[in-house]
């Protein structure tokens, strides 16, 4: 299959486009709790930004959850959103647990089963945080973290 966009750059390479859209690494942030700032990250390899959909990915993370026993701890928790934390080569937030900008443009739609990772603008080394919306709405109202 091939693509309309330019897939990734070996003359220039920056990490973000020196893998192609197919053999990607992207890291999903499993966040449990906010205030606490228990987050916990999983890896993927290889991971397909050309054919997969958000929701493909909220699935596969949810599978890791489910399966892995180091994340035994992140099982009870109702997640139902992901949203891009950062860009490979973008600028950071100052929030270690959230990104509170791009509520609007970096939340991805779950039920749009056509649209690929690759148009929301993930690129290889993104990452991008799970959690529970109505949790993230409330500490993004108060964002007062606990120890």
């Amino acid at each position: 299959m091939t693509t309309a966009h330019h897939d990734y750059d070996l003359e220039e390479p920056l990490t973000s486009t020196a893998r192609p859209l197919k053999n990607s690494v992207i890291t999903v942030r499993i966040i449990k709790s906010f205030p606490y700032r228990n987050v916990k990250n999983i890896v993927l390899h290889d991971y397909d930004l050309a054919d997969k959909t958000a929701k493909d990915l909220f699935n596969d993370a949810l599978n890791k959850i489910q399966n892995d026993g180091s994340l035994r701890p992140f099982r009870n928790v109702k997640y139902d959103t992901l949203k891009v934390y950062t860009h490979a080569h973008g600028s950071k937030t100052v929030n270690l647990v959230i990104n509170f900008d791009h509520d609007e443009d970096w939340i991805l739609d779950l039920q749009n089963d056509k649209k690929k990772l690759f148009e929301y603008g993930i690129e290889n080394e993104t990452e991008i945080s799970l959690f529970n919306k109505d949790d993230y709405l409330r500490f993004k109202e108060n964002p007062e973290e606990k120890w």
